[in-house]
């Protein structure tokens, strides 16, 4: 009996589940590290109440629970790790691949450095098409800061887009 024990619980937690195949093992340990984190009262389930304890942990003290609601209902149940795994695979899904999107940085980039000025990037991305406010480039910049003399390696920034985390170096 203990085999199908073992397959049931297999299939219940996901094992055979198609979102799984959508990433590679190093990424699913460290989007279980995620949910770990977020789930802050070990129930298996993320709820607002642990959304609202991870995020002031961060320093986000005052979120609204309609926000938080917001975040709730992206999922259509409860959010456990399948779950949550899913919802980061339809988000990246929408991506391009890795090589359409540094195509696209290297008609930027005519030496193929493999950067891009800080100011000549935050120019495009705060007056051109879907326009970035001044909240999101600082965002950008803490997580992708510029080197001393004021590049960007868009390189790194297109593997975080596709992968969702940064390349090891």
């Amino acid at each position: 009996m203990a085999p199908k024990k073992a397959k049931r619980r297999q299939a219940a937690e996901g094992g055979s589940s198609n979102v799984f195949s959508m990433f590679e093992q190093s990424q699913i340990q460290e989007y279980k590290e995620a949910f770990t984190i977020i789930d802050q009262n070990r129930d298996g389930i993320i709820s607002k109440d642990d959304l609202r304890d991870v995020l002031a942990s961060m320093g986000q003290l005052n979120v609204k629970n309609e926000e938080l609601e917001a975040m709730v209902k992206e999922a259509s149940g409860p959010i456990n790790f399948t779950v949550f795994l899913t919802m980061f695979g339809e988000k990246l899904k929408g991506a391009d691949p890795e090589d359409v999107i540094v195509s696209a940085f290297k008609v930027l980039d005519p030496e193929g450095t493999g950067t891009i000025k800080k100011q000549f990037l935050e120019e495009l991305l705060t007056t051109q098409c879907d326009r970035f406010s001044a909240e999101e480039m600082k965002n950008l910049w803490a997580a992708f800061p510029p080197d001393v003399a004021g590049n960007v390696d868009y390189k790194n920034i297109c593997y975080v887009i596709t992968h969702g985390e940064e390349k090891e170096e």
